[in-house]
Order: structure tokens, then C-alpha cells, then sequence
């Protein structure tokens, strides 16, 4: 069986991008600890195809960024000023928040084909109507009617938002290659890895981005939780919102989405290992949060609660939005509204999860979110 290698990922991405500068390889330490463990996961060929593909078009993308900053230096003399980070533990309503936030016109938010094909950057009035998203959609099409179900893990479209996962990934520190399986050296590091170079590429990204169509920025990516100091370092004037709910929903819905990830670049899910790793990882999540807090102010973090999101969205936005300073317009809650039509949940079909299929428990967990419950009035599901 042939291994992953991590020079010739590199050397894939300059062949099929035909560019070969990049401006620096801080990725080359995560792509080495991320290629020695997926070496040593037992993954059949096809799953390291699959994990060698996404490595070199994630670094292609890179490349491109690079290249495009070089042609248009003048990109990097605009900051990215006071950008909403939307973030918290795994499926606490990032998800929500973010697609609502992205109907506001008069906001800027990462869709998903931009981030999937950034260079040459859209306009504006291109958004939704450039040939890539025009094609995007036609895949999603295609995707949706072969597989009507796949949604239900994830409210998500060519031109809604996504995470900054991808991005990240492009410097090989995220939490992106962490979800393909067991991989618990690449894990260990990632929880303390220095993430200046990751936020570094992150802004240049956005740069790039912005030369063509302007902020302001709404971001979104829970894990953004797990390195917050290194967001405050890239961007001091983030406006931070952390998304609240029950953390034992919580665990078993991440669980049940990792669980499909891993079929991503292995023939069955590890269920063993989302068992014993991913109940940590949501409960890290939510105690960085808290470490980061108490040393910056509590009044630096906006706490927006799924529970009221979901039975009012319109007034949780609206507190939001005063929160911020911005203006809600009449525009933007009218998109709201018809965004919330369009897409009610389970329009993909219902996401069913259960705790105990990991051998897990509210009481097994109770440890985990004792301080993150005792600190926070977070409305229980059952």
C-alpha cells in the first residue's frame, strides 16, 4: 500500500496550481505530524488518496493567495477591521447565527464556494452570480438529489457561510484534519500548537478577499474557541460571540457528525475514539473560552443562547446587533425572515443521535461541564 508522503502533497499542489512560491511553509510542521499519523491509522488506499487530494488543494489554494498578494500588494494595506468571530463548542447554533448574519447586505461573510475557489476574489454584486458559484450550485444540485439526506448533519450551500476551518487548514493547523480519524499525535499538538502563522495566513486571506468586494466581516468557526488569544493577536478589535447550549446535546451531535466524517477516509467510524476524545474536546472548548474571558472582560464576549435563537431568531438578532453597535435594518430582518422559511430544520431530513450508542451518559459527562453549567444558565434539552 502506498503512504502518504508530505513532499509530494507539496509538489502536487505547484503541479496542478502551475505556481511553486509560496511566501512562507510554516505548514510544513503540521503536514509532518498530520502524514506521520494518518500513515499509522490503518486508513485503506482510498482514504489516503482522499486525504492526499484535500491536502494538496487546500495548499493549491495557498498558493494561489500567495500568488495573488505578490500581483497586488496594495491588498495587504487594508486591515480587517472589528470582524464578528462567531464561535463556541460544535453545534451550539454557529451554524444559525452565521447563515442569519449573512443575509444583512450590508455585512461580509466566507461563503462556501469563495473559500473553495478565492482567487481571482469576487465582487460584490458577483457573490452569487459569478460562474463558480453558478457552478458550485450546480454540483450541490446534483449532490442533493442523489443524497437528500446528507444535509441533515449541516444547514449548508455554495452561497451560505462556512466555517474558517479551510482556511486554517492551509497552514495545517485546524481542527479540520483532526476529524478524518484517530489521530492523536496531530491532536495532542494542535490543542498547543502556536497559532500566529495560521491567523497570519488567516488575514491575508481575507485581504485578498476584500480587495474586490469590502467587509465587514462575519466569521464563523467554534474552534476559533480553542486558540482565542491568537484571534485577539490577529485581530485585536474582534467583536467576539460565543453560541450557548446544552453541552450533553452537544456531545452527542458532534459524535454523530464525526462519526460520518470518518467515513471521509475510513470504511467505519472509530467509535471508540469519538467516545473518548471528542467529549473533551467540546469541554476544552467551552473552558478556553471561560480562561480567556476572565482575562480580557466579560463585557469583550456577546452570549447568544441556542435555546432563544431557536424559539425567537429575529429578537436574538436583534439584541445581537445592538450588542454590536450596528444598525438592524428593516432589509436585514426581512432577509432573516425569509432565509428562516426557506431553510426550517430538518429541511434535509431529521439528524437522530443518542448518547449511549458511544457508551456515553449525562452522567459520565456530568465532570466535564460541571464549571461550564455552574458559570452559565444554559437551558437544558433532555
Amino acid at each position: 500500500m502506498r503512504q502518504v508522503n508530505a513532499d509530494r502533497i507539496v509538489e502536487r499542489a505547484r503541479r496542478e496550481t502551475g505556481l511553486d512560491r509560496f511566501e512562507s511553509e510554516s505548514f510544513r510542521e503540521g503536514l509532518e505530524i498530520a502524514v506521520a499519523d494518518v500513515n499509522k491509522a490503518g486508513w485503506p488506499q482510498w482514504g489516503l488518496d482522499n486525504f492526499e487530494e484535500a491536502a494538496s488543494h487546500l495548499l493549491g489554494l495557498r498558493l494561489k493567495i500567495d500568488d495573488y498578494l505578490r500581483q497586488h500588494p496594495q491588498a495587504l494595506e487594508t486591515p480587517v477591521k472589528a470582524p464578528v468571530i462567531v464561535m463556541g463548542m460544535p453545534r451550539t447554533g454557529t451554524t444559525l447565527s452565521s447563515n442569519l448574519l449573512a443575509t444583512d447586505p450590508n455585512r461580509r461573510s466566507l461563503l462556501t464556494w469563495v473559500a473553495d475557489d478565492p482567487v481571482p476574489p469576487p465582487t460584490i454584486e458577483g457573490l452569487r452570480t459569478d460562474p463558480r458559484a453558478l457552478a458550485a450550485l450546480e454540483l450541490e444540485r446534483r449532490s442533493q438529489a442523489e443524497d437528500p439526506a446528507a444535509g441533515r448533519f449541516y444547514m449548508s450551500s455554495a452561497v451560505f457561510p462556512t466555517e474558517c476551518i479551510s482556511v486554517l487548514s492551509q497552514d495545517f493547523k485546524s481542527m479540520h484534519w483532526e476529524a478524518l480519524g484517530r489521530l492523536p499525535a496531530y491532536s495532542e499538538w494542535i490543542w498547543s500548537a502556536d497559532m500566529t502563522s495560521a491567523y497570519d495566513h488567516h488575514r491575508r486571506f481575507l485581504q485578498v478577499l476584500q480587495h474586490a468586494a469590502p467587509g465587514p466581516w462575519n466569521l464563523k468557526m467554534p474552534s476559533h474557541a480553542m486558540h482565542l488569544r491568537y484571534v485577539l493577536k490577529a485581530y485585536p478589535d474582534a467583536r467576539l460571540v460565543w453560541t450557548h447550549r446544552d453541552p450533553y446535546t452537544a456531545v452527542g451531535s458532534i459524535c454523530s457528525v464525526i462519526a460520518n466524517v470518518h467515513l471521509r477516509a475510513q470504511d467505519k467510524p472509530d467509535d471508540a475514539w469519538i467516545a473518548e476524545f471528542y467529549p473533551r474536546q467540546l469541554a476544552e472548548h467551552a473552558r478556553r473560552i471561560m480562561v480567556v474571558r476572565a482575562e480580557i472582560g466579560r463585557e469583550r464576549v456577546y452570549d447568544l443562547h441556542y435555546a432563544r435563537t431557536m424559539r425567537d431568531p429575529i429578537g436574538s438578532m436583534r439584541d445581537l446587533y445592538a450588542w454590536l453597535g450596528d444598525d438592524f435594518t428593516a432589509e436585514a430582518q426581512a432577509n432573516m425572515r425569509r432565509w428562516l422559511q426557506e431553510n426550517p430544520q430538518g429541511k434535509w431530513g431529521k439528524h437522530a443521535y443518542k448518547l449511549d450508542r458511544w457508551g456515553l451518559s449525562e452522567q459520565k459527562l456530568a465532570p466535564l461541564f460541571a464549571d461550564y453549567l455552574a458559570s452559565y444558565d444554559v437551558e437544558r434539552e433532555g
